[in-house]
């Protein structure tokens, strides 16, 4: 599994979230770090990326 990053979009902010790619893709919030993440596999994380990509 990867290191934890943010979107380079966040400036810095704190009301982020963080994405771990591996296996699976792994997101969770910045600010509660402590409840733990979502899994999604990465064929659904690149669909989700592609879909907001377009906006």
């Amino acid at each position: 599994m990867s290191d934890w990053h943010k979107s380079s979009y966040s400036s810095g902010g704190q009301n982020c979230v963080e994405v771990a790619e591996g296996p699976s893709t792994l997101v969770r919030d910045t600010q509660n770090r402590e409840l733990g993440h979502l899994a999604v596999s990465t064929t659904e994380w690149s669909a989700l990326l592609a879909a907001v990509s377009t906006k």
